[in-house]
């Protein structure tokens, strides 16, 4: 739909779960026009307390927008020689950056390690480019990342959270090629994952979550009616996450007809971030703020080996036009430590992160190839009030 269409259904109801995760990345200031007070009193969903989320415009702290890389054959994870260096590019990973980084990290580190060096050069400080520096330094490397910008001002700290280890990764026509890599990368990070559990800051935590529908449930791809068809690898990890339950009629306090409970990862971005810069700092790791607009830029360098992690960055820096950026958007609302539940619906994701809760707006057409990053705010404000209206309706103890 597009943003008027979705400004004008903003109190619809609300309808089928979606699973593809927004990156958001360009921040707009908030405002403070005020809606509907909120709901106090908790509420009850299969047994278990649910704090109200308060939904209101003037919550919201910012509205977040970002391109996702997407390639339609997936991740670029293959060396390159350029001049006297070795380029191994690390880029394209859609929505699935945070989710894929350690499993992809590792392939790309592989490819490093196959040029007998020990100095390593990082382009990109984001999720992709963090991650593969501090596996760089794990495995005997000295290692110095080039990056224009560092958390919190890189676009993947705008991501939603979720653990979204297939979204948007590549074309369905791709898929079948693809999916052995897939599956290596996703289960390698899901194991590191697990070993960040209980860390201070929760920077990794298990959350359950709510789908609503008012109709029953089926196997959902996430399609857009201008987007490809993605590829879908869900059933080949089936056993890395909990199975989503469907909830009884008053089981629940949430308006729809068909719930479904689902369990997943989310990404405590900010705490995550500064986890792995610090874990990179503390082993030595260098970094030196600076931007290139021309691979002869990169002959320049000391490290005889570099790894391009870029992302959206690298169809301007290598002439890819196989990315193709994503757009997305998301409003921040004030965190509420009490609230620790996501939902789902057709058009609206809600994650309930430690540093603001996210508000997306899922399903919209218009954003496949396209690279403007302006905020709508008006769009976040009718997704905050929609799910105020959810909210009012749920049923409280």
């Amino acid at each position: 739909m597009q943003r008027r269409q979705f400004l004008r259904q903003a109190s619809a109801t609300l309808a089928v779960a979606s699973t593809a995760g927004l990156a958001a990345c360009a921040r707009q200031p908030a405002a403070t026009s005020a809606t509907a007070g909120a709901v106090v009193s908790p509420m009850l969903a299969d047994g278990v307390t649910l704090a109200p989320i308060r939904a209101s415009t003037d919550r919201i702290t910012g509205v977040y927008v970002c391109t996702r890389p997407f390639r339609a054959a997936g991740p670029r994870i293959e060396a390159q020689r350029l001049g006297h260096k070795t380029i191994v590019h690390n880029y394209g990973h859609g929505g699935s950056g945070w989710s894929l980084s350690w499993g992809s990290g590792t392939l790309a580190l592989r490819l490093v390690q196959d040029t007998g060096v020990r100095q390593l050069g990082v382009i990109g400080c984001g999720a992709i480019g963090l991650t593969t520096a501090l596996l760089a330094q794990r495995a005997g490397f000295a290692v110095r990342i080039y990056a224009k910008a560092l958390p919190p001002d890189v676009f993947s700290m705008r991501a939603s959270g979720l653990w979204t280890p297939d979204s948007r990764i590549c074309d369905a026509q791709h898929a079948d090629a693809l999916g052995d890599q897939w599956e290596t990368m996703t289960r390698i990070s899901h194991a590191r994952y697990q070993s960040l559990l209980g860390l201070p800051g929760k920077p990794i935590e298990w959350i359950d979550g709510y789908s609503l529908s008012d109709a029953p449930f089926g196997k959902f791809h996430g399609d857009v009616p201008d987007e490809p068809e993605y590829g879908d690898f869900s059933d080949r990890v089936r056993d890395l996450t909990p199975r989503p339950v469907e909830l009884a009629p008053g089981s629940h306090p949430f308006p729809e007809p068909h719930v479904r409970r689902y369990t997943t990862l989310m990404f405590n971005i900010s705490s995550y971030a500064n986890y792995l810069m610090t874990e990179f700092l503390a082993a030595g790791g260098k970094i030196e703020l600076r931007e290139f607009n021309h691979p002869g830029e990169l002959l320049q360098l000391p490290e005889p080996t570099l790894v391009n992690a870029t992302g959206y960055g690298a169809r301007a820096l290598f002439g890819d036009e196989s990315v193709i950026p994503v757009r997305g958007q998301t409003a921040r609302l004030i965190p509420q430590p009490e609230v620790r539940y996501g939902l789902r619906t057709h058009n609206l994701s809600v994650v309930p992160r430690s540093d603001g809760i996210m508000v997306q707006v899922i399903g919209d057409s218009g954003n496949f190839n396209n690279s403007d990053i302006t905020p709508h705010r008006e769009v976040s404000e009718a997704a905050v009030q929609q799910l105020a209206d959810l909210v009012a309706q749920m049923r409280h103890s």
